[in-house]
């Protein structure tokens, strides 16, 4: 196997296709590297499970009932949620290979026409990632399609319902940092007794600031540690629990029994349903298994829970409650406490840096989740830094590290008890995991055309316990679980105007676009001088000629030579591919010389990153006029079918094959040349309609290039209620202020940027 084939793949994900034809060896190899990606937040679990559930009233009589049916609890929820629900289950729906919440959202979104992205255009549905294809709807499927068509306001509601588990789980990324670092220092006072808690805090800070200071060089540069420290820290723990049980406690096997819930329930009463919101940090990072899926294949994620992470896990869950069952008294230290002496310092040591890794995989999937809101109009746009050149999907978020380090430093300096945080954790861990089941039982009607009783099944059996969690966790609102809420609620007001901002100003956009019978009127000038060059005018439309470009010619007397509407959108799939990645047309006739690029990218793709953009647009539409003057050309060319783009009633030619950079090195003049030295070697003659098109677009190339961008400027009508009022002028304005501008955006040149101001009212 190429050394370098894994890296690459791990990042750039799987088809559905490649991922049946690896060979064992890569599948082997990405199972190893999974270990360090996907379950470093999973497998530091045991640092504060059992301490956070017998953190309240919970008290620990002379037998062991409660040691007992914690551990039988702990034991059936890894069992059901973890393994049957996400391995078996879950993983199953995967969006081209990618996991999460966003993708099990994408492809309703495709089944059910339920998008949030207004520019959605049926060639979109050709797209090789859309897949379509699949049986015939039951009545099932049938019906509930119908019921969002005829109810837009549930597919608000359904956004507003993913917006809670996206910020739920982004929440994690405030809460696993502080959590997980600050459960491994809490370990050194097992030794040094009279240390204060306040070091330990302090000593937590300096850590958690290093790591969100280290963000910016990218996870790549130290990627190689994490698989080994988090698969040394799993042999640890695992052989410190067979060690446990022997040494303590040989018959706690039995406590695996599910008898045991129910005796644990019966005798605690309501005490024990509260501590069931420790429990449920036993599976805390088993979401990022399906999040993280684009990076690995299924079968070597699989194969690592199953036959690696879960078993070691139990073991070390079984060691713990065995040495717990002969020490009660140990229970807040009880991880460090049931460590033998001889090795103490050394698990100490892998237990921080297992703690570091399992946040930095958190902090990563929180990028990752932003940059996926902003790509589907749901967050303001933020600076999105790529820290590898070799290695597709590492992303950056400056603004985003540096609001998760503060957030992550006040929870840390605010709470300064595990106990607390871990009652925060739990809902937020929680809603993630009810929010993917609500979804999944949605997919398994709509897309996999499952019967009704098996999804309801589904939702009944996994929802419950779900839900049985989330009521236990919410009794600790006023003991910290109150964070999640808040911060899920800032950020979902946050994305909700965004969005809603977003989508009034494409409609403002639609009703007050420029018709074309008056472009048409204007004649090939447009009524004005046309000067040289090649003038692009950035719009949010996918037909018709933009408000911002009659704004603009109504007050400037020239426009150049060649207009270019571009429109740069996002489509609900996670990749668009290079040869799919533009679609080109013509607007008006021909010699107005006036064309529309459509730039297409999924909520996962890199926009305008590592390559000449401008280069390759200009390619396109000389590639499109070259294949649109076909009688000029002698080589065979198949001719391309049309599809007719009707706008204000009349019709304009607009290919329906997506032209694609060439691949073969060649430039836009080589291009030219080649053509131009066939058709001489062939005597055909000389006046060719399309070469001189082709070249008239490549002066106005080497004449310069002019960037016409909208600058918008939303306001409330004043008849508009307080509430629309205070989002629109004081929320969604100052967002647009602090948001990174369009220009920046599309990497647009200062001294070639036209910005034209606009003033809609919503």
């Amino acid at each position: 196997m190429n050394p370098t084939t894994s890296v690459e793949t791990v990042e750039q994900g799987f088809s559905p296709q490649s991922l049946k034809k690896l060979p064992y060896s890569t599948v082997l190899t990405l199972a190893y590297q999974s270990l360090g990606v996907v379950y470093g937040d999973l497998s530091t679990s045991p640092l504060y499970v059992y301490k956070t559930a017998f953190s309240g009233k919970l008290s620990l009589h002379e037998n062991d009932e409660e040691v007992y049916g914690v551990l039988s609890f702990i034991f059936w929820t890894l069992t059901l949620i973890p393994l049957f629900k996400y391995i078996f289950i879950v993983m199953s729906a995967d969006d081209n290979g990618e996991g999460g919440i966003f993708a099990l959202y994408s492809l309703l979104c495709r089944h059910a026409r339920l998008s949030i992205l207004p520019n959605q255009q049926a060639s979109d549905e050709n797209l090789s990632a859309y897949g379509m294809e699949g049986s015939a709807d039951t009545w099932q499927s049938s019906a509930l399609k119908s019921f969002f068509e005829k109810h837009p306001n549930y597919r608000n509601g359904l956004l507003v319902f993913v917006l809670l588990g996206t910020c739920m789980a982004i929440g994690d990324g405030v809460l696993t940092p502080a959590i997980s670092v600050l459960s491994a220092v809490s370990g050194i006072r097992v030794k040094v007794t009279d240390l204060h808690q306040n070091y330990v805090v302090v000593i937590s800070c300096v850590i958690l600031v290093g790591l969100f200071s280290l963000q910016h060089h990218g996870t790549h540069k130290v990627a190689f540690l994490f698989a080994p420290i988090v698969t040394a820290w799993l042999l640890c723990i695992s052989a410190i629990g067979i060690y446990n049980i022997i040494q303590w406690n040989p018959c706690i096997y039995r406590a695996l029994s599910p008898f045991y819930m129910f005796r644990f329930l019966r005798s605690t009463g309501v005490e024990g349903w509260v501590s069931l919101g420790g429990v449920v940090l036993a599976i805390t990072g088993a979401e990022t298994m399906f999040a993280d899926l684009g990076h690995f294949s299924p079968l070597s994620i699989k194969i690592t829970f199953t036959f690696l992470v879960y078993p070691c896990l139990v073991l070390a869950y079984m060691g713990e409650a065995a040495f717990l069952s002969r020490h009660h008294e140990d229970i807040q230290r009880s991880f460090y406490k049931a460590i033998p002496e001889p090795v103490f310092w050394p698990v100490f040591i892998i237990a921080t840096m297992a703690a570091v890794v399992g946040s930095q995989a958190v902090i990563s999937a929180t990028f990752s989740m932003v940059g996926q809101c902003c790509a589907l109009n749901c967050f303001p746009r933020v600076k999105i830094v790529h820290t590898s050149k070799k290695i597709y999907g590492q992303i950056y978020i400056p603004e985003i590290n540096w609001i998760l380090m503060c957030l992550c430093l006040a929870v840390t300096i605010g709470l300064r008890d595990t106990n607390m945080m871990g009652h925060a954790y739990g809902l937020a861990v929680t809603t993630v995991m009810f929010v993917t089941t609500c979804l999944m039982c949605m997919v398994m009607i709509i897309v996999w055309k499952q019967s009704i009783i098996t999804c309801v099944a589904f939702l009944m059996f996994f929802g419950s316990i779900e839900l049985l969690y989330i009521s236990a966790s919410f009794v600790k609102v006023p003991e910290g679980g109150w964070i999640p809420l808040a911060l899920s609620l800032i950020f979902m007001g946050i994305m909700y105007v965004w969005n809603y901002g977003t989508l009034k100003k494409h409609q403002f956009d639609i009703e007050n676009k420029v018709s074309m019978k008056r472009i048409v009127a204007l004649g090939p000038s447009l009524g004005m001088v046309r000067v040289p060059g090649i003038g692009l005018v950035y719009t949010n439309l996918v037909t018709g000629v933009p408000a911002v470009f009659g704004h603009f010619v109504t007050n400037l007397p020239a426009f150049h030579q060649v207009l270019v509407f571009v429109c740069v959108k996002s489509v609900q799939v996670p990749y668009v591919g290079e040869r799919e990645r533009f679609l080109v047309g013509r607007v008006g006739p021909k010699d107005y010389g006036m064309f529309r690029c459509i730039v297409r990218y999924g909520y996962k793709d890199l926009q305008q990153e590592n390559y000449d953009f401008e280069n390759k647009l200009v390619d396109m539409i000389i590639k499109f006029v070259e294949l649109e003057g076909e009688e000029c050309l002698t080589s065979p060319v198949t001719k391309a079918s049309r599809e007719r783009e009707t706008v204000d009633g009349d019709s304009f030619d607009l290919p329906r094959p997506m032209f694609s950079y060439p691949n073969d090195g060649l430039n836009i003049v080589q291009s030219l040349s080649s053509t131009q030295a066939v058709k001489e070697e062939n005597g055909v003659a000389e006046n060719f309609p399309c070469r001189e098109e082709s070249a008239q677009i490549m002066r106005a190339r080497e004449t310069g290039l002019a960037y016409i961008l909208g600058h918008s400027y939303a306001k409330a009508n004043k008849s508009s209620s307080f509430l629309k009022r205070f989002a629109i002028n004081v929320v969604y304005a100052f967002l647009c202020k602090n948001s990174r501008g369009p220009d920046v955006v599309l990497n647009v040149p200062h001294t070639s940027l036209l910005e034209v101001g606009m003033v809609y009212y919503v």
